[in-house]
């Protein structure tokens, strides 16, 4: 089994990355696990609350569970992936989603390289960079079409703890990549670089 991290910026492409992985390796089983499924659930909390509430902080991530769930996908487990909604900022009481182990483990998610308990269970870390407007834009076409979200109420997360907690947690995590794709997830030579060199650990053909 190979896990694969892959981290980066809130809009820098890494859901591309991911993809464009996942093209390459048809021929074999690829599980992607999001962290943002594993988000703290703030089902108790306040219409207030939940608004100011920084999604863009490392407590805000259940690494435990991660971290757990991770390891017995490793050891040949199922797990139940929590599944969690933007909208109401909870984690489902009754819906979960079963995850077989698999050949490939991507785990994706901005603060991944955050938590070093996970970064030790990687064997591949991948930091997707992209630049901020670019980053900007991306965020914005997400949370407003995906996230119901508007764009007044984008543009104050994004100047309140987006960019504060990139240039705090998400940039400097980069020091442990073992693999920086710049220009985001449309650099076509890094990806092909990675795809091989996920390829060769693999032994595909072989």
């Amino acid at each position: 089994m190979l896990v694969i991290g892959i981290a980066g910026g809130s809009g820098s492409g890494k859901t591309t990355v991911v993809r464009a992985i996942q093209e390459r390796l048809q021929n074999e089983r690829v599980v992607v696990i999001p962290q943002d499924s594993y988000y703290k659930d703030l089902s108790d909390a306040s219409d207030e609350e939940k608004r100011n509430h920084n999604f863009d902080h490392p407590e805000a991530i259940d690494w435990e569970l991660l971290c757990q769930q991770l390891a017995s996908l490793k050891n040949g487990e199922t797990i139940h992936q929590p599944v969690y909604s933007y909208i109401s900022c909870s984690r489902s009481k009754t819906e979960t989603v079963k995850v077989d182990p698999a050949d490939v483990i991507i785990i994706e998610g901005i603060l991944i390289f955050t938590c070093k308990e996970l970064v030790d269970q990687l064997d591949v870390k991948i930091f997707v960079d992209a630049d901020d407007d670019d980053r900007l834009m991306r965020v914005m076409a997400r949370d407003i079409m995906e996230r119901g979200k508007d764009v007044r109420w984008v543009i104050e997360r994004y100047s309140k703890t987006v960019k504060p907690m990139y240039i705090q947690f998400i940039e400097p995590s980069k020091r442990f990549a073992d693999i920086i794709v710049p220009q985001g997830g449309h650099n076509k030579v890094a990806i092909d670089v990675i795809s091989a060199t996920i390829e060769k650990y693999l032994n595909i053909g072989a």
